[in-house]
């Protein structure tokens, strides 16, 4: 049974999520989206899904960008 990164609870169904060449194991996507989603850069917030990049900066939305 493997542990989550994030949150550190074993589970029998976890996964691993390979970025970056490195290996990362979660319990959930939520633990997944805390530990490896970008930050908008403007905002602060999580990015989840395709966001908007500007001047080689990451946001959550045109507004932020």
């Amino acid at each position: 049974m493997a542990r989550c990164e994030h949150c550190g609870n074993a589970y029998d169904k976890s996964f691993t999520v390979t970025m970056g060449g490195r290996a990362h194991v979660f319990d959930s996507f939520e633990c997944a989206i805390h530990a490896l989603a970008p930050r908008c850069a403007h905002c602060d917030c999580e990015v989840i899904g395709h966001g908007v990049e500007a001047a080689e900066r990451m946001f959550c939305c045109a507004n932020c960008a």
